[in-house]
């Protein structure tokens, strides 16, 4: 299940198959989870708690909507909060678990060199519109705080990587998030490709 990425066993995590195209198909055999944050956590803890041997490091890629970054470009998640979350009227801040001592945002301290860094919203809903007016990070997904979370209880780093396919305009139905999945595709694997070169390179540090 997992690849090696320079002599290291990666797990890379996408959510539905139209993401995952044929760039992506040269480099990597993900785990693929299902759409959302159930799925998301409920694949990839069952995943990870039936290998044996574990990966060093765990990729979370797609696509994600944004109204203020570029469209098609890809991104490396630099922090993610949870929307769903809101507890506020028990006196905790929207997007804090109650009682979880974490931050309503939570720094993803890897860096790949050469890509551009953006904060992330992971949430069960799709964004669309004037709907990003509420949201305060860069871009929006529906899976990486799930795999975050995953991925501290098993003791794992995590990157998120994510091509932005929709956000300019209003959603008005599944072209409209797949159009540009192809283009996306060919990004993320450039993607790959730097991680794969800052590992071996000693850049990253796991």
């Amino acid at each position: 299940m997992t690849d090696l990425i320079a002599g290291l066993p990666v797990l890379f995590v996408m959510a539905a198959q139209p993401e995952y195209g044929p760039a992506l198909r040269a480099r990597i055999s993900p785990l693929m989870t299902g759409i959302g944050p159930i799925e998301a956590a409920v694949q990839l803890t069952a995943a990870l708690a039936q290998m044996t041997a574990r990966p060093r490091l765990i990729v979370s890629l797609g696509s994600a909507g944004s109204a203020r970054l570029a469209q098609t470009q890809v991104y490396q998640v630099g922090a993610v909060a949870w929307r769903d979350m809101d507890a506020s009227a028990l006196g905790f801040e929207r997007g804090c678990t109650p009682l979880l001592d974490l931050p309503r945002v939570i720094d993803l301290p890897h860096r790949i060199p050469g890509l551009p860094v953006a904060s992330l919203s992971t949430g069960g809903d799709i964004v669309s519109g004037a709907a990003y007016g509420a949201i305060a990070e860069d871009m929006v997904d529906m899976e990486t705080f799930a795999h975050l979370r995953v991925a501290q209880h098993f003791g794992l780093p995590l990157i998120g990587l994510r091509g932005i396919s929709d956000g300019a305009a209003d959603l008005g139905g599944m072209d409209d998030w797949t159009r540009y999945l192809e283009l996306i595709d060919g990004r993320l694997a450039q993607a790959v490709d730097l991680l794969e070169d800052a590992l071996r390179q000693g850049r990253i540090v796991l």
